[in-house]
């Protein structure tokens, strides 16, 4: 309960908190993709994700254990994709922000407070730029591809969330598959969205 009343401003946010704050559920997903593959501990072909080894060692994050967990012997990175960005560990995120003032309950759009702090993140540039940018600003272009290709077209994404409200109005993370959020996120103005998979920045070559 003491956590809980901790303000934003006296703990450094780690980096899925960040990436939950620039891109929503859709980021952090993008995140841990291509952490664990920048690591070595997934391989990324095709439209199949596997992981290397069934070592929990190899994930540093919740988010990327769950990853690990999904696909032992190779799996759809879809199928991968859909499990993670709903699951319990990306939700604990959500959470945690909103306990944190930096995410409202209400529309799931950042805060002042959570603006400010992406925008202090940001500008300490020690965490990767995907983080911010998405994707594209990843340096390998084809696992870029793929990795962006795990978004949900954006009428299924409104499908779901409708789906998700009628069944059940107290969903803690009902807007988790929408990537129509990217629509109203900018990378050049920190927290312009509504917490779901954003777009923009820079890339580089293979």
């Amino acid at each position: 309960m003491n956590r809980r009343r901790v303000s934003a401003a006296e703990r450094r946010l780690e980096a899925y908190e960040v990436a939950y704050l620039a891109g929503g559920p859709q980021r952090v997903l993008e995140a841990a993709l291509f952490a664990l593959r920048d690591r070595g501990a997934v391989t990324i072909v095709g439209p199949r994700v596997r992981a290397v080894e069934e070592d929990d060692r190899l994930a540093e994050h919740p988010v990327e254990r769950a990853v690990l967990a999904s696909c032992p012997r190779g799996r759809s990175l879809k199928i991968v994709a859909n499990a993670v960005r709903g699951g319990p560990d990306v939700a604990a995120i959500k959470r945690e922000l909103v306990a944190l003032g930096l995410v409202a309950r209400s529309r799931h759009r950042l805060t002042p407070a959570g603006r400010r702090q992406l925008a202090t993140a940001r500008k300490a540039a020690t965490l990767p730029t995907y983080l911010f940018d998405g994707p594209a600003a990843h340096p390998d272009r084809r696992l870029r591809r793929l990795v962006a290709g795990t978004s949900l077209p954006s009428g299924l994404g409104r499908t779901l969330i409708r789906m998700g409200r009628a069944t059940d109005p107290d969903n803690d993370y009902d807007y988790t598959h929408d990537p129509d959020f990217s629509d109203t996120h900018s990378s050049s103005e920190p927290g312009g969205f509504s917490c779901g998979s954003g777009g923009g920045g820079g890339g580089g070559g293979d």
